[in-house]
Order: structure tokens, then sequence, then C-alpha cells
């Protein structure tokens, strides 16, 4: 609300592109009308704003002007004029005040938390201090690899950096890329617990965008916040589109698969690190056996931290890494009852029944342990290591079931049938597949020892037509898959839809309906039977708390991966996972699955002491532990002999030592949860230096020497400051419905009444049901065209756009979400979406407020001070548009002679009047210096407005002479930062260039070269003064006042 008498424009740059000295806050008058800027960015034309309209003809709009082709013109706050504030308890006043500085983006640099305490995440030590690492100021740009081990909350971790991002102001484009099965899943948990609405780009989704789309526009231009699978993304039509496109974020979960240098995955990651500001990787398994596969995800998230010779830099990965696990002190300390301990896995030897003890023993005798040493039927000589191979396939596949194993002996069937007329190998093999089949068909009945075993199971843990016990059944083959979901069918009377079967096969709405229907309580799924592509990123503990191994994957991180879809953060019942494992009576085959028993052991093992099965074996690889396993059962090798012991792994694989580093397994953290010996999160609260210099805390850079001890970014001589609770999210409003509430009476007269779509008055037939903390409304035009963009399932579920319900209190919200699972409905959306602070209500409400209010002038009121003082807000911006640095001042005039400032006036004179300057540590401590809170009142009419007027040019000086210690001491800071980046890069590049170049190191260094452009785009460029609001004694104007 800060517009007045424009000045001329300030000239542009006699070379390169236009630049513009404004900021978001900013009044810029464009084309004859004002407009408030509400983000600045730089583009080859110059400086492009984007505004929102504050004119009557251009109220409620937002657009976006160059300065290569616009006039801009900004507004001189110094001529801002000044409104007596009228309104009962100036509620005008707080209304204007509180929808400015949401609107206005926190600095970039700040490590305090702004959101994460208002919304339906519980906001555990262990997690701030994942967020507060990614928004560390060490980091050129927020960078982190989220590498928490399965089932700690890495989305919710997500969700809480993105949050905090936006309200930094660098959240308004944010892409989300996923494994397709968890595309709804993701959008379900960013939408009901953070207000982030995304458009979900499944196949469905796909479609629904071409026909909306021009097939020549780009989609994501149109939708700024979008989730989408890496399988449809890296299709080349996709990958033009995204080159075209910068981001503000990215996340790319299960991070893990994008790394293999030359493949799509990789090239698609590759574009996306290039094209986003901050960067959000995810993968509980970073590792995958190489060295340069780790290194692969460092040089996405930072290029320099990985040298160029291959090797890391160990501080550098530190920094951006952070890793912890179940049993990591800060974790077990905190999680509590929210993650109940598992109990102590069942591992179950069966006996088979005779026909699975024949297929076993022909196994055995045929194909895997020949007492006479022979080779496998079929193998082609000594060195035939694939035929080798196919006996333990065989092997797998039977463990599996006698149905998988049939599957497998028909496709090898089919692909030698040619070659087994004349091949004397290959008819020895067929004879021995096709008996091993008639055994296999004579197994393959309910009768099975496996099955039967299955089926008490689930009559032990009470699953039936009446019951609403769950279970998951894991198994690797799709033949088993359907195999026993027939069969469970049958033998358990359930009727179909009880059992559901997911494979990888299935489309990924396919996929995503069938999770949704097994997190909902209602629903009638009991048994979900599926193969391991269940087993990475799905969610399946809210209604269940048992899992079945039915056959075994002969991999650690697999097995892992399966158990922590139940044993997570959020599981209020102790897991329960169980094996079934067949003993048959061949002592050498018996042996082998005795073998595997040891490995679940193992991973049990593995689980409680580190958290991270992969250390274990150091392969970091599904596939590559299988092979190694596959090869010690055929040497005969003891288990211990190639998956160590937890206290060995370290030892044997640097890789592990390192992780152990960033868990604090092998060293230990600071109590706060920070890493001994690792670069720091950033300063973590008010008054805090923080271990790598004066980084600034907060808002604010550096302290000035008038009241110092209220200084933003003052520095405490005792030491740095512990990290602080997540700020409030509301600074003059007691809840986020009473500024919605405030907002609404102000816009509409009575919004309790219905809308006249016809003559646009009325009301939105606001209604509040007090007691069951909800509230509903109608909403207007202009808020459903907001509201499109939210989860299309969601608008359609819960008829959002034609009644939107709230829910207003945390303890609600969680009620309704967590009810939406159990209850009858068929959504899993809650009745009514908690009103958090990022809500699009509340942005919708925010803007419709400073179009009506907010032209040409501040508001005066009277508050709890001695003399006049004017409340001021500056800002520090970079060449990219962000916030910097933000400054609040208050400048009080004590020496104010009011007859002789009156008589000045009358005479056409300025008044003399001295500025006394205090610099507050935030905007919130400000208005409480000023009495300005809540509960103000207003106790008359100020007067003398024309007087309080002419302060606000002395009192805009001052502040700017005042800020320039403050400003510098930032812009200094920001300097530091990006020329400290600068460095590193220049040491790379130097190193670089002494080594052998080849195709890959001219990559990088092609890399390191585009960061060094983008890093100018971090330097400081642009201040900005606005006053914020004149409050005066309460007496001010009064008879007999002085």
């Amino acid at each position: 609300m800060t517009t007045s008498l424009p000045l001329a424009a300030p000239a542009a740059p006699a070379t390169g592109a236009p630049s513009l000295d404004v900021a978001p806050g900013s009044v810029v008058r464009v084309r004859d009308e004002d407009w408030l800027v509400t983000r600045v960015s730089m583009t080859s034309d110059g400086t492009l704003v984007t505004v929102q309209g504050l004119s009557e003809l251009v109220r409620d709009t937002t657009a976006q002007f160059s300065a290569g082709i616009d006039r801009i013109v900004p507004v001189d706050p110094r001529r801002t004029r000044v409104i007596a504030d009228t309104s009962i308890r100036h509620r005008l006043s707080r209304l204007w005040l509180e929808a400015t500085l949401r609107k206005t983006a926190l600095p970039a640099s700040s490590t305090d938390l702004a959101v994460v305490g208002d919304v339906l995440a519980d906001p555990l030590a262990y997690q701030l201090t994942a967020v507060r690492q990614a928004l560390d100021p060490a980091n050129l740009r927020p960078r982190i690899l989220l590498a928490d081990t399965v089932g700690l909350g890495k989305t919710l971790e997500i969700g809480m950096i993105l949050a905090e991002l936006v309200r930094r102001g660098r959240g308004e484009r944010i892409l989300i890329v996923t494994p397709r099965h968890v595309l709804e899943q993701m959008q379900h948990e960013m939408w009901s617990r953070f207000a982030l609405p995304f458009v979900r780009l499944d196949s469905v989704g796909i479609q629904r965008v071409r026909r909306s789309v021009p097939a020549s526009r780009n989609p994501f231009s149109v939708f700024h916040r979008a989730i989408i699978s890496i399988d449809t993304l890296k299709s080349d039509r996709y990958l033009n589109h995204l080159r075209k496109q910068r981001w503000d974020a990215v996340v790319i979960d299960e991070s893990h698969n994008v790394t293999n240098k030359g493949t799509l995955n990789n090239r698609l990651a590759d574009i996306l690190a290039r094209q986003t500001d901050a960067l959000i990787l995810a993968s509980a398994t970073p590792h995958n056996g190489d060295p340069k596969s780790f290194a692969e995800l460092i040089r996405l998230l930072e290029p320099t931290a990985v040298r160029a010779d291959g090797s890391l830099d160990e501080e550098a990965v530190r920094r951006l890494v952070i890793r912890r696990h179940r049993h990591s002190d800060e974790v077990r300390d905190v999680v509590g009852g929210r993650w109940k301990e598992r109990l102590t896995p069942v591992n179950r030897l069966v006996a088979p029944s005779p026909a699975e003890d024949a297929v076993a023993g022909e196994l055995s005798r045929t194909w895997l342990h020949r007492s006479d040493g022979a080779l496998p039927p079929g193998s082609q000589g000594k060195g035939s290591r694939g035929d080798s191979l196919f006996a333990w396939t065989l092997a797998k596949s039977f463990l599996s079931s006698p149905s998988a194993l049939i599957q497998t002996i028909d496709e090898r069937l089919r692909r030698r049938g040619s070659r087994a007329a004349g091949s004397g190998a290959t008819s020895t093999e067929h004879r021995a597949l096709t008996h091993l089949r008639e055994l296999a068909v004579e197994a393959n009945t309910t009768a099975s020892g496996k099955y039967q075993a299955l089926l008490a199971e689930l009559r032990r843990i009470g699953i039936s037509r009446s019951s609403s016990e769950r279970v998951v059944v894991f198994a690797e083959r799709i033949a088993t898959l359907t195999w026993l979901a027939e069969h469970l069918r049958e033998d358990l009377r359930l009727p179909e839809e009880a059992v559901r079967v997911m494979h990888g096969s299935l489309s990924d709405v396919e996929q995503q309906e069938i999770v949704e229907q097994f997190r909902q309580a209602h629903t009638p799924v009991r048994v979900l039977v599926t193969g391991d592509v269940a087993s990475e990123g799905v969610n399946l503990h809210a209604q269940c708390h048992e899992l079945i191994h039915y056959d075994i994957p002969w991999s650690l991180i697999r097995i892992e991966q399966r158990n922590g879809r139940i044993d997570r953060y959020g599981q209020s019942v102790s897991p329960q996972i169980t094996t079934l494992l067949l003993d048959p009576s061949d002592p050498r085959f018996s042996g082998d699955v005795r073998v595997l028993t040891r490995l679940m052991e193992k991973e049990d093992q593995a689980h409680r002491a580190l958290g991270d099965a992969a250390s274990l074996m150091g392969l970091y690889s599904g596939e590559k532990e299988e092979t190694a396993i596959r090869e010690a059962l055929q040497a005969g090798k003891d288990i211990d002999d190639v998956v160590p012991d937890a206290d060995d792994a370290f030892a044997l694989d640097p890789m592990a030592a390192l992780f152990a580093t960033l868990t604090g397994t092998a060293e230990a953290r600071g109590d706060a949860g920070e890493p001994t010996g690792c670069a720091p999160a950033g300063p973590v609260g008010p008054g805090s230096s923080g271990p790598v210099g004066p980084a600034p805390a907060d808002p604010g850079g550096s302290p000035a020497p008038v009241d110092t001890a209220d200084a933003v970014g003052a520095i405490d001589p005792a030491g740095p400051a512990r990290p602080t609770s997540p700020l409030p999210t509301s600074i003059l409003y007691e809840t986020q419905l009473d500024y919605l509430r405030q907002a609404l009476t102000e816009l509409y007269e009575r919004p309790e009444e219905a809308e006249h779509r016809q003559t646009g008055g009325g009301g939105v037939s606001w209604r509040e049901h007090g007691t069951q903390h909800v509230v509903e409304m109608v909403p207007p035009a202009g808020l459903r065209h907001r509201l499109s963009v939210l989860p299309q399932s969601y608008l359609r579920e819960r008829h959002v756009q034609e009644r939107l319900k709230l829910a207003t209190t945390q303890k609600k919200g969680a009620h309704l979400l967590a009810e939406a699972l159990d209850d009858s409905s068929d959504s899993s959306w809650p009745e009514a979406h908690y009103l958090g602070p990022l809500h699009p209500v509340l942005d919708w409400a925010g803007d419709r407020v400073l179009a009506k209010l907010g032209r040409s002038s501040v508001f005066a009121v009277r508050g709890d001070v001695d003399s006049p003082t004017v409340l001021l807000l500056g800002t520090l911006t970079n060449h990219a548009g962000r916030t910097v640095s933000m400054v609040c001042v208050s400048v009080a005039f004590p020496y104010l002679d009011l007859q002789a400032a009156r008589t000045d006036l009358a005479a056409g004179c300025q008044p003399q009047a001295v500025p006394i300057v205090q610099v507050h540590l935030s905007p919130a401590a400000m208005f409480a210096s000023a009495g300005i809170s809540h509960e103000l009142r207003n106790s008359g009419p100020v007067r003398d407005t024309a007087l309080l007027e002419a302060l606000i040019a002395p009192a805009v000086e001052a502040a700017e002479r005042q800020m320039e210690l403050t400003v510098d001491a930032a812009r200094r800071r920001a300097r530091e930062r990006v020329d400290a980046w600068a460095q590193r890069a220049n040491a790379w590049d130097d190193e670089a260039g002494r080594l052998v170049q080849n195709r890959h190191l001219r990559a990088q260094r092609s890399t390191v070269a585009q960061e060094r452009e983008l890093m100018e785009q971090h330097r400081p460029a642009h201040t900005l003064v606005r006053p914020l609001l004149v409050v005066v004694p309460q007496d001010f104007g009064m008879e007999g006042d002085r």
C-alpha cells in the first residue's frame, strides 16, 4: 500500500539489458496503472517484473512486464500519503500489514523456519535439521540429497523444504519427478499436509493436458507445479520442453535411478539440474556399488563437489548430503510412539508337500549339486557361466512357487525349441526340463506346504470377509502373484476385490488405484499380493502392520525396501514381518535355504544396528547383491563370508564409512543434531553466526550501531544459538481463521450472504461451525480459477468449486485427514482441508485486500509510542530478484514541536524534525515495540495527517542511511558466499586443465562454466525501503498536546 506520485524512471544502462531498481513490495506505474511488484527476475531482455494490479481497472489481475519493452516507473516511497485509520481496533491497518508481510518473501539466506510449525506434519527435530541443511546459506543454492534410510519420512522432509522455499519466494515453479506408482501418493501428501497443489501428469492427466493445451505450447509453461513420472518425462517430447523451462525447485524421488551416465534417466536429471535453482534428490540407497554413481548424484547437486579427477570433496558431501536411520540418536529419541519398533521377525521353515520335496530333490541332484560333479544339463562346456546361472534361476523360481518354475521352464523351452532337435546338449536339457516341469505341475496345487503355511499365517492375522485386518504379501514373480490371488480368494472365501494384485506390468493409474484403496480403511481390500514394484516409495502402513515374504529376494537392499513399506514413520502398531521358507529333505538344497534364512537375520541385525542393510555387503545394488548371493550358494560358502557383520562393514567399504559419518554411527553428532566435523546446516537462529562465519541467521543482516542488542543478526557473545523453533506464521492475528475472517469482512459487506453472480455483489455464503472447527464458503469466480489447479480428484470428490470447507485447527485437520482413510467415503481427501499458512484461499484473500487497500498511502494509528514513529521495511535483493536480506526499522521523532511544525506546514515549509532510528530483529519485534498487535485499540481518529505525511520523507532517508551499515554487511556476506563458490570453481577448473582432456571431463567443465554464469545472478543488486505504518501516541492530536 505504498504508491504515490511517480518519479522519472531510472535510465537504463548504456550497455547490456535494461535494469530497474525495484524489488518485491515496490509499487510501479506501467501503462497508466498502479501495480504491486511480487517478483523480480532477470532475462536476456532485462528486468522482468511480476505484478499484482492495484488500480481499479487492473485490480486482482496478475501480469508481467519487461523493462526492455514497457516503461516501468517505480513510485518514490518518500511521497507516500498518510491516511488516518478510523476502523474499529485499527482493523484496516492490521489487515493491510498482515497481507503485505505475507506477500513479502523471507530472505533466501534465512534458516529460520517460517511455515513448518503450522502444517499437518510433526516438525520433529531430525526433520527440521534436514530442512535447515537444505536452506544452508553456505550453499550457493538450496541443494540437498536426502539419503535417510527407509521409513524416516523423506516425503515429509521434501514437503517441509518446499513449503519454506515458497515462503522465501523460491517456489513459484516446482517440478516433482517420482516413480509412476507413487504419483498420487506424492500429490496427496503435498496438498493434504502442506497446501501445495500440484497437477498430476500421469497417463490420465496427460490426456487432459493434451485436450486443454495446444500441441505447440510447452505444458510446463501452463502448469507451474507438476508431478510426473520419470518414465513419462524422459521422452524426447518432454525433454525438449524441459530445456526451455526454468524451475525454482526440482525434486527427484528415488534418485538412485538416475545415476548411470549415458542413460535416458541420467540425461533427464542432468537437464533438470541445469534448469533449476533448488534441487532435492531423495534416495534411501544413493549408491549402487560404483563410487562413480554416487559421485554423479553429488555432481548434479554441485559440480565442483566432485573433483576433476573424479574423487569426492568430502566436506562438500557432508554439506550436501544428510543421512540418518531409525536408530540414530536424533531419530530414536523423538519418534517414540509415532514409529513402533518392529517385532522380532519370524523366519518360518516350512515342510514341503511330497510333490514339492520331489521338485527340490530333482533340482538339487540334476541342476545344482550333481553328485558326479558334472555341469547342469545343456551346458556347453566348463566355462559356460550362463548355463550355471540358469540352474540357479530355476531354483529361485521354485522358491517363489511351482507356478513360477513352470513359467521359467516354458520360457526356456520356447527359446531353445528350434535347437533341441539338432543338438545333443540341448536335447539333454530339453528332457531334463520336461521332467522337472512334470514334477512342478504335480506340486502346483493348494496342497503346497508353503501355501498352506501362508493360509495359516493369514488366519493367525485374522484375514476374513468380516475382519478389518490387512496384510501385504510380497513375491517376485508375476506367475506367483496371480496364482496366489486366485487361490486365496477361494480358500479364504473372500470376494475378488478383497485380494488385489500389483506388479510392474500394470499401468500407472492402475497401480495408484490399488495403493490408494489399500490405504483406505473402508475399502474391501484385505490382502495386497505385490511384486517388488511396491517396495520403493509406497506407504502401506496406514491400515497394515503385517508383512509376509512368500519368497526372498536374494538382496539385503530389496529385503529392506520391502520391510520399509510397513516399518516406517507413522506406524502406530509394532510391525510383524514373517518369511516363509521351504525346508526340503535334500540336505544340499536345505542348506541353501538356511543360507537365505541367515540373509533375513542379517537384514534385521543391520536394521537395528545401522539402519542400513546395504552397508553390509558394500555393493549398494540389488542386482550385484543377488549375483554375490547366488555365487555364494553355488560355491557352498557360508553367508558370513559374503555378508560381514555390522562392525566389519565400515572397514571393508570406504563408502559405508562415509555414510556412517553422515549417519552418526561412526562419530557422534552434536546434541542439536548437527554432524560433528561437517559443514554446518547454516545459522540456526537469531543471533547465531554459525561455525563457518557471519552468515545472517535471520532476515536482516548485520547489527546496526543504534540499539544493537535488538538489531537483526546481532552476535551473541556466549556463542552460537541453539536451533530455534519454527516462527509463528501469523503476526497480527492469533489464527489463520482470524485473518481470513477479517479479510472477507473487508472485501464483502456481508460475507454470509450468497453471491449475486449477475451483479457481482453479495457475499460468499460464509458459515462457521465453531464447535466443529470447520468453516465453509462458496468460492467466488477469482478464487474458483485459482482452485482449478488443485488435484482434480479432490475437486471432484469433495465438490470444492461449489463449496469449500476448511478445518481451522491443526488437530481438526489431522483428525479429518486420518478419518478420510478410515471412513466409508470413496475419497482419501479430507472433507475439510486444513487452513494452513500457504493455503490458496489465504493467498487469494491477501491479493484482494492489497488490491482494495493498497493505493498510494499508509495508515496512521495510535499505539504504544512516546512520539510519532514511522515503521519501515528494507530489503536487499539479488539479480535473480530474490530477497537477500530484510531489515526492520522504526524512525521516531521525539523532539518534534507540534505547534512549530504546524506553523511550518502552513507556511509551506518542511517541518524541522530530528529522526531517531532503531533497528529491530523482525517485523513482529518492530510491531511489538510500537504496541501493534491483535489487541490494538482505536481511541479516535488521528488528526494532523498532513503533518505526519511530512515525516515520511525524512523517515525514509534516515532509514536508508541507517540501513547502509546493515545492507552493506549483508551485501558483503552475500558476495563472500558467491566469491567462495567462484574460488572453488576456479580451483576445479585449474585442476581440470592439468588433466588429460576427454569427453566426460569437457562436459564437466562446460557444466562448471554454466554454473559460473548463474552465480552472477546471486550477487546483490537492489535495495528498497518502504513505509509500513505511522504510529502516534494515544494522546496525539488531543487538546493540549505539544
